[in-house]
């Protein structure tokens, strides 16, 4: 050690000594950059104990948020559907940072993970959240349902089936039922009175095939012949062939535009479909390129407005470097209506769930919508045609429903 080789000096040479050592210290320091002069030591600081909100009791739960509202997204986020639920999961972070507001905490829960939509649900309960927007399937939205109800807690289904409507279940979904009646509405009073419909098989075909009749009744047509197909090879051409027994003058094409597409030719064929009207569902409007279908040219079908949908995804795209599942504008939507809502919401109070029947409704990128007393959200639904490469809007979606019943 070098202290050990330090020999016994009187005291005041060793002052000396140390007061020209620190001197030269000193000098080097001044030599080599700025002089560093350590912080004196501050006092503790006391705070001021502030009063905070009484939060209910939850065990093995996130940390509380007692200055936001807890709302939590129930999605799949593995699974067949991951691309779905992720594309909803993004939609939601865009619509936070667009309406600029730090009043909403959304935490995700993924509905494909272990215990299902059951788990995801009991553990977003668990956690305080006092909204959930999702799940995305009907079944997961029945099951989903009576645990939130349990807990007072509102559920926005992004579901188009409306037997999971009602007890505190919502449906953002577009219901094939709305879009359908649209659609009919419109070619009846553009002269249609004989229709036709070609029908997928299942639970959907069957409820499109109870609202197509019902809409042609009320409407003042008649539904002239109407046949079901399903994905055997064949099965499409066959109905087509009956459907052309009868004379009509537009055929509803209630599947996917791909399945319109694959018939049209087949109707043209016929002597009485060479002129028919091709009408389809809001289901067409999530293929992005229905308009580039030569086949369809003259095709009507109803959906919710894209007017807001373009803009929307050119800004997911660039945040999230990929194209946005159409579907997607259902979780923006629903922040939209939180955010809306959360003006008279107190933060660690239950959601004020009577205001989801508002007759007035609330906008969002798809337009106006409103809940009915059955949970069904009830859309302002505009007609567009094919032609041209594209499709053009022939009669535009009420803005609102102001005044309407």
């Amino acid at each position: 050690m070098a202290d050990a080789a330090v020999k016994p000096q009187p005291r005041l040479v060793s002052a000396l000594k140390w007061a020209a050592l620190g001197a030269a210290m000193f000098l080097a320091s001044c030599a080599s950059g700025p002089r560093v002069i350590p912080e004196a030591q501050k006092p503790p600081v006391v705070e001021v104990p502030r009063e905070r909100p009484v939060e209910r009791p939850i065990t093995n739960a996130l940390p509380q948020d007692v200055e936001r509202h807890r709302v939590a997204l129930l999605v799949p986020l593995s699974g067949p559907n991951a691309g779905i639920g992720k594309s909803l999961s993004n939609a939601t972070q865009l619509a936070i940072l667009d309406t600029n507001t730090d009043a909403i905490r959304i935490t995700t829960y993924d509905t494909a993970g272990p215990g299902g939509a059951v788990g995801a649900a009991k553990q977003a309960i668990a956690d305080g959240n006092r909204l959930i927007l999702g799940p995305l399937l009907a079944e997961e939205a029945r099951v989903v349902g009576p645990i939130a109800r349990a807990a007072n807690v509102p559920v926005l289904s992004f579901s188009n089936d409306a037997s999971a409507a009602g007890d505190g279940v919502y449906l953002l979904g577009f219901s094939p039922a709305q879009s359908i009646e649209r659609v009919v509405d419109y070619a009846r009073q553009n002269g249609v009175t004989q229709f036709a419909g070609l029908i997928p098989s299942g639970l959907y075909g069957e409820r499109a095939s109870v609202a197509f009749t019902n809409a042609v009744r009320d409407a003042g047509g008649s539904v002239v012949a109407l046949e079901t197909y399903d994905n055997r090879p064949g099965s499409l051409t066959t109905a087509i062939t009956k459907v052309q027994r009868s004379p009509f003058q537009a055929v509803l094409i209630a599947g996917s535009g791909g399945s319109a597409v694959a018939a049209v030719p087949a109707i043209r064929r016929g002597t009485n479909g060479k002129t028919a009207r091709i009408l389809g569902p809001e289901l067409w409007n999530t293929d992005s390129g229905i308009g580039a279908n030569a086949a369809l040219n003259g095709a009507w079908f109803a959906s919710v407005p894209n007017n807001y949908y373009r803009t929307y995804a050119v800004k997911y795209r660039t945040r999230f470097g990929v194209a946005p599942y159409r579907l997607s504008t259902l979780g923006y939507d629903a922040v939209l209506l939180t955010v809306r809502i959360s003006r008279d919401w107190k933060p660690g109070t239950d959601f004020p769930e009577r205001r989801l029947t508002d007759r007035d409704g609330f906008a969002g990128l798809d337009g106006a919508f409103r809940f009915g007393r059955d949970g069904v959200a009830e859309r302002a639904l505009e007609v567009q045609e094919v032609g041209g490469g594209t499709t053009r809007t022939v009669s535009p979606a009420p803005p609102n429903f102001k005044g309407q019943p």
